[in-house]
């Protein structure tokens, strides 16, 4: 028998909770909702989901707060609403931990296929999640807080986009990856031609590990990007 994967809906519109709620429970997954961060809690005190879809703008404390909050203890995939297109808000919530973002004029389409997407990279770094630190290459990735700790023990705060990308490396390392496979997998969806975003992604992913060279993750001309380790081992 297959495990239904537990989705929580966080958000203060009724109409928008009992709509998401019956078009996800239809598309197989079991469904909870939250109106606050205070009936969140109270969820997640019984029952962590596989995943969480977050309201930014929230009664009491907002979005931002409870992604803070959550990415304490846990690493569930988070998915945060926002009803403008603000970018301030998308880097915030990035920033902070949110694995993705979308505003409310998203189709119940396009949201099933992220929350797939999340699903499906939370499954490629489970391997990696048997101990809390992943070492590769004198650097050390903290799987709880998301930290990228450096080589002279400087911690370096990932955002939900590093972290995604970092851990989809780490599981195929010294393996080339192309831009579509890594846009499907962290996206839910092929990159398109002329797309900068997946090169933008590495390129701040390589700034965080001060790869100026480009031999941690190495450029491989008509095939993506690579991981370049020797070693990767679970401390």
């Amino acid at each position: 028998m297959v495990c239904q994967k537990k989705v929580l809906i966080v958000d203060d519109s009724e109409d928008l909770r009992d709509a998401l709620s019956a078009y996800l429970t239809k598309s197989g997954f079991k469904v909870t909702t939250a109106s606050d961060g205070e009936e969140m809690n109270k969820i997640l005190a019984i029952s962590e989901p596989h995943l969480i879809i977050l309201d930014i703008m929230l009664p009491g404390d907002d979005g931002f707060i409870l992604c803070n909050r959550i990415r304490k203890t846990s690493n569930v995939p988070i998915i945060m609403l926002t009803a403008v297109t603000d970018e301030i808000d998308r880097v915030t919530g990035l920033e902070l931990g949110a694995d993705d973002y979308i505003t409310k004029t998203f189709s119940p389409r396009e949201l099933l296929a992220r929350i797939k997407a999340l699903l499906r990279r939370s499954q490629f770094s489970q391997g990696l999640e048997h101990s809390r630190y992943i070492c590769f290459s004198e650097w050390k990735l903290d799987m709880l807080m998301r930290v990228l700790i450096a080589p002279d023990g400087v911690e370096r705060k990932l955002s939900g986009a590093d972290f995604s990308l970092l851990t989809l490396f780490l599981r195929h390392p010294n393996k080339p990856l192309s831009r579509s496979i890594i846009s499907e997998t962290i996206r839910g969806r092929e990159a398109m031609p002329l797309e900068r975003g997946i090169d933008i992604q590495v390129s701040r992913l390589r700034t965080k590990l001060d790869d100026t060279n480009h031999s941690v993750i190495r450029t491989l001309r008509n095939e993506g990007y690579m991981l370049n380790t020797d070693t990767i081992h679970e401390s």
